[in-house]
């Protein structure tokens, strides 16, 4: 979907919706001008999402990926339909300006600046309708030979595997807006914290990584 300013893939937000299970779904959004365009996310259900990140600032001709995380619910929604909506939010600001340097007002329709709107609306998807047909007549055969114990076991490790992808991706991106900053940043001080902060982005990364391929898949 192409909204002037930006364009966000995909035109929905779907989720393939589990009780009692967090579930994610990726947008990409690029930017399609020569300007520094800066973004927000709003949704009419805030306390069911966690967006991350919510709002940002996107280079010329770049793009970055926000992960929308449906948090785990107790019950499902009448025939599976959902009425959340999703509204993201761009206008442009101006060169070199950085997430944390966005004034509050920025998306305020008041005055002379042009704020462009993008509505998503939401979909839940039944896990069965995904996947590998051999993958899944594989499965069935393997979950046959567990006993419930083993099966919930199994279940653990794949959300715990699937959050860390996740956390990793969020980090990575969070690691290169760093990158950013510093190099508009000459105070000797500032590159002794980034590279310290650095190391430890490095050792998380490689414990979520060793974590997420060391669960079955």
């Amino acid at each position: 979907m192409s909204n002037g300013l930006i364009s966000v893939y995909p035109e929905e937000l779907a989720f393939d919706f589990e009780l009692e299970k967090q579930t994610y779904c990726d947008l990409k959004v690029a930017n399609n001008t020569e300007h520094h365009v800066a973004f927000k996310v709003k949704t009419t259900s805030p306390k069911k999402y966690f967006v991350r990140p919510n709002t940002g600032v996107i280079q010329p001709w770049d793009s970055c990926v926000i992960t929308v995380t449906l948090q785990a619910q107790r019950e499902c929604p009448p025939d599976m339909q959902c009425k959340d909506k999703f509204l993201l939010q761009s206008t442009k600001v101006p060169p070199n300006t950085y997430v944390d340097e966005i004034p509050q007002d920025t998306f305020s329709k008041d005055g002379e600046k042009t704020i462009e709107e993008c509505k998503l609306k939401v979909v839940y998807n039944t896990p069965s309708g995904h996947g590998n047909a051999d993958e899944e007549r594989l499965s069935s055969r393997s979950f046959k030979r567990m006993d419930s114990s083993s099966m919930q076991a199994v279940q653990v490790l794949k959300e715990e595997r699937d959050a860390a992808i996740h956390q990793t991706q969020q980090l990575q991106q969070e690691l290169e807006l760093l990158r950013r900053r510093r190099n508009r940043k000459s105070d000797p001080g500032f590159t002794l914290m980034f590279a310290a902060f650095v190391a430890l982005i490095g050792i998380m990364v490689g414990f979520i990584l060793n974590l997420a391929f060391s669960a079955p898949s």
